[in-house]
């Protein structure tokens, strides 16, 4: 479980509820969920005070998400590390809060303060993030080449970020998102070649998030 913060320049820290992890393949992401479903409220509020707590202590200042353990008994929490940066799944926090967290941190960078507090937070609705992949379905092995096919969703209500479009290549040293959707999921097929040397290859080609608002 991570928790998402900002924090500014006069050690106010706010946080903005949580991503669920827990789905992983090669010790990499692949499923991120706000709000997480294995939280109560009760533990929901412990991880955040002691989030704020903890950065507060450091006097860190901008965006950043802690991660956290959490046992099965969901009654007990441990920190794992702390990611000082905006990361891949921060879409789903900002689907849920409605909070442009990009903004917020170019805000604190140009005024030194956070445009919003903690009572300010509001979260509604649910958002999935799951991570697209160029790779071979039948070895599950990275697969880089031409993206023959990409048709992201077009439809009202969906957000989509891409730098990339069909007949792009996909290099095999590339680690660069290739795709977020946000409030719709549609299918996404990539076809490699080639396919030799994979040690520094990175499939992660994008995501898609798809939030509901109740």
């Amino acid at each position: 479980i991570e928790i998402q913060i900002m924090a500014d320049q006069h050690g106010n820290v706010v946080y903005l509820g949580e991503r669920d992890c827990s789905m992983q393949r090669r010790h990499q992401k692949i499923i991120e969920e706000c709000p997480s479903p294995k939280l109560s409220d009760k533990l929901r509020r412990a991880m955040g005070d002691a989030t704020t707590k903890l950065c507060k202590g450091i006097g860190y200042e901008n965006a950043g998400t802690i991660e956290y353990l959490v046992d099965n008994d969901r009654k007990n929490f441990y920190f794992m590390e702390m990611n000082t940066r905006i990361q891949v799944e921060h879409p789903v926090t900002e689907m849920v809060t409605g909070i442009d967290l990009v903004r917020a941190q170019l805000h604190v960078a140009a005024t030194g303060t956070l445009p919003f507090a903690q009572d300010q937070v509001k979260r509604h609705g649910h958002a999935i993030e799951a991570r697209v992949y160029a790779e071979d379905p039948r070895t599950s092995l990275p697969s880089p080449g031409t993206l023959r096919v990409f048709r992201p969703p077009r439809a009202a209500g969906v957000r989509v970020e891409t730098g990339f479009a069909e007949s792009r290549v996909v290099f095999q040293s590339n680690k660069d998102d290739v795709k977020k959707a946000c409030d719709g999921v549609s299918g996404v097929e990539t076809h490699g070649e080639g396919g030799k040397g994979f040690g520094c290859y990175n499939p992660k080609n994008g995501v898609l998030v798809a939030c509901a608002n109740n």
